[in-house]
């Protein structure tokens, strides 16, 4: 096993332990981790997601190249999920917070977890 794959296992366990962190984050820190605190609805959504994501992204991580699907998902997602948040965070001058908290952070999980995908398992083998 070379050394990228393991960073990238350990990369799929450290953003996994992060994506079921998310209400813990949401509580401590709302200002920079949840859009208009208060929202029972919203919190349990995005904490449903990401926990289910955190779980399944710690199951890859025993095995990447058998889960690039997800993971691809996992960088696609969080850029995208990032982008519009930092949109919105631009425009609605209440959720600035969100530009130090959970904009970077998203961007920061598709760029590791990018950079970390052997190029040899760009694409899934048949």
């Amino acid at each position: 096993m070379d050394k990228r794959h393991r960073y990238l296992q350990i990369a799929l366990v450290v953003v996994g332990t992060a994506f079921l962190l998310v209400y813990p984050l949401m509580k401590i820190w709302s200002s920079g981790w949840s859009w208009q605190p208060g929202q029972s609805e919203y919190e349990q959504m995005i904490v449903g997601i990401y926990a289910t994501l955190g779980v399944f992204l710690l199951w890859a991580s025993r095995k990447p190249e058998a889960h690039l699907s997800l993971i691809w998902f996992t960088i696609w997602s969080s850029v995208v999920h990032g982008l519009i948040m930092a949109v919105h965070a631009i425009i609605d001058s209440a959720e600035r917070g969100h530009l130090l908290g959970d904009v970077p952070a998203l961007i920061l999980v598709a760029i590791v977890l990018g950079a970390l995908v052997p190029r040899n398992l760009l694409s899934v083998q048949e």
